[in-house]
């Protein structure tokens, strides 16, 4: 019997230690694999984490190529090829830094702005040495901002009436009396100055750079920096050249100019002026005067469509009107520039067919830009326009000794774009008017900060136009 229970508790003695031995193997196999996965689960996010790393120094490494280049167009503005070889395609730089070294790599892509433009297009691809293959890209525009950053732009004393509306910036290196409605900032160069007939005042007197019965006069500032008139060079040799090359160059008429009527069609047709009609108005400058401003006979010398020609100089006066229906500048300028004194009419309406950035019309005179006695009672333009050394004016036309026949009196002036003038602008006489316009609106066109007409005059340095990261995950 003993024998039985001996053998028994052997048996039992061996089972619970091979259960036991199945469950240390058991227990072994299950920590073998939970400390594997604890590794796994570590390796990969170490792994997770410094992908996640790589992808965000790449967008900083591609950023950085976008500065590089930025810096590169500041000290050589014309080289698109980014660097001496003048060729085209994609660049590659190492990026570094002082701890580390080089970390990482930027490729750059350029597109060279279209001829007339400053809009350059550059797009970065940055990665780092450690994950090569995870990629950013930003793409950027840049471009030099054009002159026609102001809804008025003025290199003198001036005066916005009541019944005027301006939606835009105004600037002026001389005092501004305002006594219209401003939507933004009106800036004036001089703390003080001498308000005479040419501001409404008489006898003369001192008034605050900025005053007037308009405003808010919240966004009146001044003084303010001056705009150096003296440095806005308008490169009419440049123009004229690029007239010749890739637009239309007309030289001296030989008779009364030329007639620019714009279609909504896409196409400009220019005439001969063979027969105006003369008016007599007065102006501050020159009192009563003759001048040849209505056309009564006219010869077609041909018709362009302006995606093909983006520039048209011309050597004589001319005349504009029409719908725009593209993007285009028109310069009146007669060589040698320090002798003539050429000018723009603008008898009837320029509007664009759409304002949505695609048409732009751009109107440089050597003088002065007039509008005609016989506008349109509702009278609109849009265009960037320039009187490089004079102004831009409606003449007087209740004016003793100076009346037409003709309706002085108009409902309405609309300019949408901009006016830079180095005289004093003005249109408007009396206190009705006598002779102007009823009612005043100007707009300022916000695609001519950075997207201005071909070959419209631009200053300072490249800027961002627009950033996009692109083709990334």
């Amino acid at each position: 019997m003993s024998t039985k229970v001996t053998l028994t508790n052997h048996l039992l003695t061996q089972y619970r230690q091979g259960s036991i031995s199945i469950i240390v193997l058991i227990l072994g196999i299950v920590m073998t694999i939970t400390i594997g996965g604890l590794v796994l689960l570590g390796a990969t996010q170490f792994t997770s984490g410094q992908r996640l790393e790589a992808y965000h120094q790449s967008l900083m490494i591609a950023e950085a190529g976008i500065q590089y280049y930025r810096w590169h167009l500041a000290h050589d503005p014309t080289d698109f090829s980014d660097g001496p070889n003048g060729a085209d395609g994609s660049y590659s730089h190492d990026y570094s830094d002082p701890q580390s070294g080089i970390n990482g790599t930027f490729t750059l892509n350029i597109t060279p702005p279209q001829t007339g433009s400053t809009i350059a297009t550059i797009t970065s691809t940055g990665s780092t040495t450690t994950h090569p293959e995870i990629k950013r890209t930003v793409s950027v525009l840049f471009g030099i901002p054009s002159l026609a950053r102001f809804s008025f732009l003025h290199n003198a004393n001036v005066w916005f009436g009541s019944g005027l509306t301006i939606y835009g910036r105004v600037m002026s290196n001389g005092g501004i009396r305002q006594d219209g409605i401003n939507t933004s900032t009106v800036q004036s160069a001089k703390e003080t100055y001498t308000c005479g007939t040419e501001t409404g005042c008489w006898p003369a007197q001192e008034q605050a750079g900025v005053w007037g019965s308009g405003g808010p006069s919240e966004l009146w500032q001044f003084p303010v920096s001056p705009v150096d008139f003296n440095s806005i060079s308008i490169d009419f040799s440049t123009m004229r050249d690029a007239a010749q090359t890739e637009g239309v160059y007309l030289g001296p008429s030989g008779n009364r100019g030329y007639h620019f009527l714009f279609k909504d069609n896409g196409t400009v047709e220019i005439y001969r002026v063979t027969n105006a009609q003369t008016r007599r108005g007065y102006s501050d400058e020159n009192g009563c005067e003759t001048l040849f401003q209505r056309i009564l006979q006219e010869t077609l010398i041909g018709t362009y469509n302006l995606n093909d020609k983006k520039i048209y100089f011309a050597e004589d006066i001319i005349w504009v009107e029409g719908v725009v229906n593209g993007r285009a500048t028109v310069v009146a300028a007669r060589f040698p520039i320090d002798t003539f004194e050429t000018n723009i009419w603008i008898p009837g309406n320029i509007v664009y067919v759409a304002k949505n950035g695609d048409h732009g019309l751009g109107l440089i005179a050597q003088h002065d830009i007039y509008y005609t006695l016989d506008v349109p009672t509702n009278f609109e333009i849009d265009a960037a326009i320039l009187a490089q050394n004079g102004k831009v004016i409606r003449h007087n036309y209740s004016q003793t000794g100076c009346s037409n026949f003709g309706t002085a009196v108009k409902e309405k002036l609309v300019l949408f774009g901009s006016l830079i003038s180095n005289k004093k602008s003005y249109w408007n006489y009396g206190s009705g008017p006598d002779s102007g316009f009823i009612n005043r609106e100007i707009t300022y066109d916000n695609d001519l900060y950075l997207k201005p007409p071909p070959y419209f005059p631009t200053t300072g340095d490249y800027e961002i136009i627009t950033w996009d990261e692109v083709n990334n995950p």
